[in-house]
């Protein structure tokens, strides 16, 4: 990256920094959060201001960033309105579709939230409510110089033989077999069966990850770094950008070249994540460029960004191959 490109990104991260604590002053609930939603899983709240008008984005554990339909402060509340689509069957017993509508209410002590959600149905009737929490995400640090970073020895992840070093995330049917050097993972659509995904014993913080991914028909896959930022894996060859295809950063960061091979073929995936900036280099060309990450993405372990985590493996949608995984830990 040259000089002038990495000052900008730097001036670009400094401002928004500089507007957000301005912000907060005036409203402790903007910026970004980290929430366990109820059941323990991972999400994230966004909250901006823009000429005098609130909005927010929010995570629900699994999917994409999406839209809140409401943003508000009452008092000394923050009150986020979503929607969504359920099911209930009408006089003759048929199944239909409803409008749910969730009102989440979160009360900000410094750097911390209390929130509550609960559901209403379309005839009032309220559901569903729970109690959970959440932290602010400190500042994303100023832009690394990615031609100064030192690597420590390389770490083989995968050894071509057997699983060792690896394990499911949780206990599920595992489809992850080795087969003639290749981890690969076979899925099977039959009532009952729930696929597992596969992940490192071992955590890590900042790295560098090489790696060679094959897509099979309608391939669904990701890489997760540190367990929370799931890098794309999907049969995309010959769609148009967008940030659900390969080598994404799953709904945060879209590409800014198409650069997938078709299915089939083997394809190389070069990773840096330091100081939660990511770089991806997808088949020799560069996708994502040194990008601050806003936070976790969908089916993260947890939404703690400062933590270290596995290297995982998405294996619940479909069938996929991986093998030569390399990864070199960043020296600080």
């Amino acid at each position: 990256m040259t000089f002038m490109l990495s000052f900008r990104h730097t001036l670009i991260a400094a401002v928004i920094t500089c507007s957000t604590v301005a912000s907060q002053a005036e409203n402790p609930f903007i910026g970004r959060w980290a929430l366990t939603i109820p059941g323990g899983g991972a999400g994230w709240l966004g909250v901006e201001e823009k000429d005098g008008q609130l909005s927010s984005s929010i995570l629900w554990g699994g999917g994409s960033v999406v839209p809140t339909q409401g943003t508000k402060v009452e008092g000394d509340k923050l009150v986020v309105t979503r929607l969504s689509k359920g099911k209930k069957k009408d006089k003759d017993g048929k199944e239909i579709e409803e409008k749910i509508t969730e009102t989440i209410t979160a009360t900000a002590t410094g750097d911390d939230l209390k929130l509550i959600t609960v559901k209403a149905r379309s005839d009032g009737k309220e559901f569903g409510q729970a109690e959970f929490e959440g932290h602010r995400i400190p500042a994303i640090p100023p832009t690394p110089n990615l031609s100064a970073l030192k690597y420590g020895d390389p770490i083989m992840l995968f050894n071509g033989k057997d699983l060792t070093g690896w394990r499911l995330v949780k206990e599920a049917d595992s489809g992850w077999s080795v087969v003639d050097g290749v981890l690969q993972n076979r899925v099977t659509k039959e009532k009952g069966k729930h696929f597992g995904n596969l992940r490192t014993d071992a955590e890590f913080e900042d790295f560098n990850l090489k790696l060679e991914v094959r897509t099979q028909e309608n391939s669904n896959s990701g890489v997760y770094l540190r367990g929370i930022y799931e890098v794309q894996v999907m049969e995309s060859f010959g769609k148009p950008l967008d940030p659900h295809h390969m080598g994404a950063l799953y709904s945060r960061i879209t590409p800014s070249v198409n650069a997938e091979k078709p299915i089939g073929e083997w394809q190389t995936m070069n990773i840096t994540l330091v100081d939660r900036h990511l770089t991806v280099v997808l088949n020799d060309k560069t996708i994502i460029d040194n990008q601050p990450v806003l936070g976790c993405t969908g089916g993260a372990l947890w939404s703690d960004e400062s933590k270290p985590g596995p290297i995982f493996l998405q294996g619940d949608h479909t069938n996929v191959d991986y093998r030569n995984m390399v990864l070199r830990k960043v020296i600080k």
